[in-house]
């Protein structure tokens, strides 16, 4: 948490999906052919595919690929070839609008927990973008959806201590790997129906110009709550751990948290003109329109990335900003997400002038 005097700027925002677009019309369908029959209690979990307020998806693999058999050394090779994909196009596009060569990058913040990667992704595709050889490194692991807002408050911190410098985030998150035939639980056949694959990249610079100015940011993770969102590791791959209903949490207990943040700046909610958050699910961002006092409806464009990307972990955050950046941001914008921890992250971004 820190309240930042240095002007640091947010360049640009980027995103990219991979390939294989699918309805979740045709998801439910193949989720219904291949658990149906063998979990008693699918037709009911199944309504989560009509409740999730998600149109479509795009995954990495076309939607056959996910109903065959395989283990973690066949989904972990999938995931590096597309998360290096995903970081180019993102990467690329961000550096672009920013006007940035990748040789001019200085330091690389990687967010990614969907797969393990040594070397890490930037180095992986370090020739195919040109990074120079000096380029900094910063890998980032295990911070789930709550990855892209607090990769972006890193980036923002390590741009901050060396004025001048470019650093570029990249969030890639393929999601869609962790689907498993084998789980027959409720938390699995939910995941099926909420997951995609996706990368956001964003520039940042201490100095002049940029699309926006970043305030502050910060962190808040409640006690004993590590058990609500997670992953296992299973011979066959990851598995999606959901202990908790994550939409009552999140609106008993997201207001008292972020003005916990705010206050570190001395700001408060009131001080908030728009709030930019990660759209878990259509639940979730009813739960958090109550939780801070807005109208039902407000978070508009959350809905919209919601029903055209599903939630893509990390990088989701990132695809609303993006969208409320095309629109025009206005006065003080707070970007948040939630996590693994379990802990909420946000940062504080104005109009540049």
């Amino acid at each position: 948490m820190y309240p930042m005097s240095v002007p640091v700027k947010l360049l640009s925002v980027a995103t990219a999906v991979p390939p294989y677009k699918t309805s979740q019309r045709d998801a439910a369908m193949a989720a219904h052919q291949h658990f149906s029959a063998r979990f008693a209690d699918f037709e009911r979990l199944a309504a989560v595919f009509e409740t999730s307020g998600i149109l479509t998806r795009h995954l990495v693999r076309p939607l056959d690929w996910y109903v065959q058999p395989m283990g973690w050394a066949e989904r972990n090779s999938v995931y590096l070839q597309g998360a290096c994909d995903l970081f180019v196009a993102a990467a690329s596009k961000a550096l672009d609008e920013a006007g940035v060569k990748a040789a001019d990058v200085d330091t690389i913040v990687t967010v990614s927990s969907t797969g393990l990667a040594t070397p890490s992704i930037e180095a992986q595709v370090g020739a195919r973008m040109g990074f120079k050889t000096g380029v900094e490194r910063v890998p980032v692991f295990g911070l789930g959806c709550a990855g892209g807002v607090s990769g972006l408050s890193i980036a923002s911190r390590l741009a901050k201590a060396r004025p001048g410098s470019t650093v570029l985030l990249v969030a890639v998150e393929l999601c869609s790997i962790a689907f498993r035939l084998d789980k027959l639980t409720k938390e699995n056949i939910v995941a099926t129906a909420l997951f995609s694959d996706g990368a956001a990249a964003a520039v940042v610079r201490a100095g002049e110009g940029g699309e926006a100015a970043i305030e502050m940011s910060g962190q808040y993770t409640w006690p004993d709550t590590i058990d609500i969102m997670g992953w296992s590791v299973d011979d066959p791959g990851l598995g999606v751990i959901f202990d908790r209903a994550i939409p009552p949490f999140a609106e008993a207990n997201i207001a008292p948290a972020l003005q916990a943040i705010l206050a570190t700046a001395n700001l408060s909610l009131a001080d908030i003109d728009r709030f930019v958050c990660h759209p878990g699910g259509a639940k979730v961002i009813t739960a958090l329109e109550r939780a801070l006092t807005l109208n039902q409806g407000t978070l508009e464009h959350e809905r919209a990335v919601l029903a055209d990307y599903g939630n893509m972990s990390a990088p989701t955050a990132l695809f609303v900003l993006e969208r409320t950046m095309k629109t025009g941001l206005s006065g003080r914008n707070l970007l948040t997400a939630m996590g693994p921890g379990f802990t909420a992250s946000c940062v504080s971004l104005q109009r540049a002038a």
